[in-house]
């Protein structure tokens, strides 16, 4: 990789998605409705609280932004990295992996630690999602598989937060399953994406630390019901 290929992979493109990351979608959405949602329900920005204080159609809006901040700059860090090592065929090399994953880690770490929110943000399952569809096919193969694992969850259960942590628990497992399954997958070839897989299901298995206590005490909210902030 040349010097310039070097500046924009692991300076510049982190950068960007840092920034994009950080755009809190359900606060500019709270307040262009009068407001505030850090002040009500859980106090989080993310779409569940967005939804439970101004409506589901409201929550859905905020998901789909939260999704894509995450997905178009990992999408474009991706194709950029493919054209310039001219290997979009193939298994990005390792210094190509490490400057994609990055990129994905600044999007999820600018929701978490908005810069426009001196550092506070969302717990990022929604814009880990839209990182891992934009690792394609590795994340986005296996991100359908914890997805499917969410809604199961969620249907049976009707608790955002269980779903997302038992999505986030089982994303590095399924991707190691795939690896097994895939034969053009190699473990030794991809180990770079399942640490970090390993290392942002903890992540976000971490920023749920208080609904984990919620759960086991039994007093977790469900779908539907109103919440004090937490």
């Amino acid at each position: 990789m040349e010097n310039r290929l070097y500046l924009m992979s692991f300076l510049v493109l982190p950068l960007l998605g840092y920034l994009v990351g950080s755009i809190p979608f359900g606060l500019i959405i709270g307040l262009a409705r009068g407001v505030d949602v850090r002040t009500q329900g859980s106090g989080n920005i993310g779409s569940t609280n967005v939804g439970r204080i101004l409506g589901q159609p409201w929550g859905y809006l905020c998901f789909v932004l939260d999704v894509a901040k995450g997905f178009l700059p990992v999408w474009f860090t991706g194709h950029y990295l493919s054209a310039a090592v001219s290997n979009s065929n193939s298994t990005l090399p390792m210094a190509g992996q490490l400057a994609w994953l990055l990129a994905a880690a600044s999007c999820i770490l600018g929701h978490m630690f908005s810069i426009y929110l001196k550092f506070h943000g969302g717990k990022g399952v929604a814009t880990s999602l839209g990182v891992l569809l934009g690792i394609w096919p590795y994340f986005t193969l296996t991100a359908a598989v914890s997805l499917f694992i969410w809604i199961g969850v969620w249907g049976l259960w009707r608790i955002v937060s269980l779903a997302s942590i038992t999505a986030a628990i089982s994303f590095p497992l399924a991707f190691l399953l795939l690896i097994w399954r895939i034969p053009r997958w190699s473990f030794n070839s991809l180990w770079p994406l399942f640490l970090f897989s390993c290392m942002m299901a903890g992540l976000v298995v971490l920023r749920h630390r208080n609904n984990i206590s919620r759960l086991l005490a039994g007093t977790e909210n469900r779908s539907g019901s109103p919440r004090k902030k937490a």
